[in-house]
């Protein structure tokens, strides 16, 4: 019977902690990422200010790569926000994906590319699955969240409005 019962509690915390999702209006998580050179980005860098775009990835997820490439062929429209591309991938991978997907975002000022080698995403940002997308308005406070790579055009309108 004790089994039973710890193995009910089991399964009602897993279906609880699955069912997150992200909330409009709640602040920006602090997280600690890579840069390529192995510097950390906090985001407490993050400047309140600006828009603030933040995208999960996996570099072999198809969905993941069109939305790179659907940004890409917008990227001029995205000079109104700075864009965050996190990713527990390895560089090599993530460079891959750039060069292929995403490759007039990497020229860009306002485009960071970050690494999540602590695994640390997941668990502050309460994904859905990949790609998650994340727009922070300049409060640094979370304006729209999707897992859908449809709704990349709602994310231009939030941006340039």
């Amino acid at each position: 019977m004790r089994q039973v019962f710890i193995a009910l509690m089991i399964t009602l915390s897993s279906l609880t902690l699955s069912a997150q999702t992200p909330t409009p209006g709640t602040a920006m998580p602090k997280a600690v990422f890579y840069k390529a050179d192995g510097k950390t980005f906090t985001t407490d860098q993050i400047t309140k200010g600006t828009k603030s775009l933040i995208i999960l990835f996996d570099a072999t997820c198809e969905h993941c790569q069109r939305v790179a490439s659907n940004l890409s062929k917008r990227s001029k429209e995205l000079t109104g926000a700075n864009l965050y591309l996190v990713s527990q991938d390895e560089f090599r991978s993530i460079n891959y994906f750039m060069d292929n997907f995403g490759k007039p975002l990497k020229a860009m000022k306002n485009v960071t590319v970050l690494q999540d080698r602590d695994h640390v995403f997941i668990p502050l940002f309460h994904p859905k699955q990949y790609p998650s997308l994340y727009l922070y308005g300049t409060d640094k406070n979370l304006d729209f969240y999707s897992s859908n790579e449809n709704d990349v055009s709602k994310f231009f309108k939030k941006i340039n409005n």
